[in-house]
C-alpha cells in the first residue's frame, strides 16, 4: 500500500526532471562566491522579487535568523505574531543567538496582526526599552493569505514609525498563487502567480523564500534585500555554520522548481479545497477557510469522541497527518487527485464506522 503524506509539504521528493537538472548543474565552492548554478540562483530570485541580492541558505529558520539579526542589534527588538515561525517554531533563535528581543502579538481570525496592536507595541526611545526595529510578517500564516491591503497598511505603517520590514515567505509563492487566482481577469496562471508574488514581495526590506515546501526542493531557501543588507547576513550564515561549498548540486533543485513548479501550486490548493469539503461535512467538524495547501480540522461535539483515534486509523491504511496542536493536512507536489480521494474514503468511513 502506498504512503500518502499530508503531514507537510516539505516530505516531497525530487522530480525526475529536477533529479536530472541536479546531476548535470555545474558547481564551483560557493564560500568562495564561486559557484555558478548558486550564483544563477541568487540572480534569479532577487529579480523575481525585484531586489539587488539574495543569499542562498540551508533552511528557512537559517535565512530568517540571517534577515531578523541583520536588521537587528543586540537590544533591539522586533514585533511578530504569536503563532509566527519566526517566533514560535525556530528555537528562538534571534533571543538566543542575537540577544534581539521578540514582541509577539496576538493574531486576528485572517492572520493578520491588528494595525492598532502594531503601533501600540512600537515602545518609545527610553533607556528602559529595547528598541523597536523591526516588523516581522509571514505569507502564507497557517496556509492563510494575508489579504494584500493589509500587508501594503502593515508595512507603511511600520516604515512611518522608522522600522524596518521582514516577509516569511517561506510559502510566499503558494500566497502568490492563491492571490493571482482572486483575480479572474488575469493573464496565465505562472505569469500572475509571479506578478503576485514581486507586489507581495515589494512591500518589505527583506523575505525570505522556502525552496523545499510547496516548490518540492530537496533543500534550501533564499533571503532577498539590498546589497548592504545581505552584505551582514553573509557574514551571519557563515558564523552560523552555513557556509556550503558546492551547493550548486542543490541550488539546481531551486532554480528547477522556480521553472516549473509555480503555477502547479493551485493544484495543490484545489486538493486541499477538495479535503476540506469532505471534513465540513463530518458533524462536529470545524475547518479553518482553505486559501492555499493547508487544511486546520478541529473536531468537537459528535466528532470528538473519534478525534483521538482519527490520526493512528488514517496511518493503518497508509495515510500520515498530524496533530501537533491541531489536526493538519497538506497537500503537495506527492498527492495527486486519487491520493486525496482515497484519504477522503477512509476518514468517512472512519466517521460512519
Amino acid at each position: 500500500m502506498q504512503t500518502i503524506d499530508l503531514r507537510s509539504d516539505t516530505v516531497t521528493r525530487p522530480t525526475p526532471g529536477m533529479r536530472e537538472a541536479m546531476m548535470t548543474a555545474p558547481v564551483g565552492d560557493d564560500v568562495f562566491g564561486d559557484d555558478p548554478t548558486v550564483n544563477a540562483l541568487q540572480d534569479k530570485i532577487a529579480s523575481m522579487l525585484g531586489f539587488e541580492a539574495a543569499l542562498f541558505v540551508p533552511t528557512g529558520t537559517q535565512s530568517n535568523l540571517c534577515g531578523i539579526l541583520a536588521h537587528c542589534q543586540r537590544g533591539d527588538e522586533y514585533i511578530v505574531g504569536q503563532m509566527a515561525h519566526t517566533y514560535r517554531w525556530e528555537g528562538g533563535g534571534a533571543a538566543v543567538l542575537g540577544s534581539v528581543q521578540p514582541q509577539p502579538l496576538a493574531h486576528a481570525a485572517d492572520g493578520s496582526l491588528p494595525l492598532a496592536d502594531i503601533e501600540a507595541a512600537i515602545k518609545p526611545d527610553d533607556a528602559h526599552f529595547a528598541k523597536t526595529r523591526l516588523l516581522a510578517l509571514e505569507n502564507t500564516i497557517g496556509g492563510k493569505l494575508l489579504p494584500f491591503d493589509y500587508v501594503q497598511a502593515a508595512t507603511k505603517l511600520a516604515k512611518s514609525k522608522g522600522l524596518a520590514t521582514h516577509l516569511d515567505g517561506a510559502r510566499l509563492f503558494n500566497a502568490a498563487v492563491a492571490q493571482a487566482g482572486q483575480d479572474k481577469a488575469q493573464a496565465a496562471p505562472a505569469d500572475g502567480a509571479l506578478r503576485e508574488a514581486h507586489r507581495i514581495a515589494q512591500c518589505f526590506d527583506s523575505v525570505s523564500v522556502c525552496f523545499s515546501k510547496g516548490l518540492g526542493a530537496p533543500v534550501g531557501s533564499a533571503l532577498c534585500g539590498s546589497k548592504d543588507l545581505l552584505a551582514k547576513a553573509h557574514r551571519l550564515r557563515k558564523m552560523t555554520g552555513g557556509g556550503m561549498r558546492q551547493a550548486g548540486f542543490l541550488a539546481a533543485a531551486a532554480l528547477y522548481a522556480l521553472d516549473h513548479h509555480v503555477a502547479r501550486l493551485a493544484d495543490d490548493h484545489a486538493l486541499a479545497k477538495r479535503l476540506a469539503a469532505a471534513f465540513e461535512k463530518i458533524d462536529g467538524a470545524s475547518v479553518d477557510p482553505v486559501h492555499s495547501n493547508i487544511v486546520f480540522v478541529d473536531l468537537n461535539g459528535p466528532a470528538k469522541a473519534k478525534a483521538a483515534g482519527l490520526l493512528a486509523h488514517l496511518k493503518q491504511h497508509g495515510i500520515l497527518a498530524t496533530g501537533l496542536y491541531r489536526m493538519r493536512f497538506v497537500t503537495h507536489l506527492d498527492v495527486d487527485a486519487a491520493a486525496v480521494d482515497r484519504a477522503i474514503e477512509v476518514i468517512e468511513r472512519y466517521f460512519k464506522s
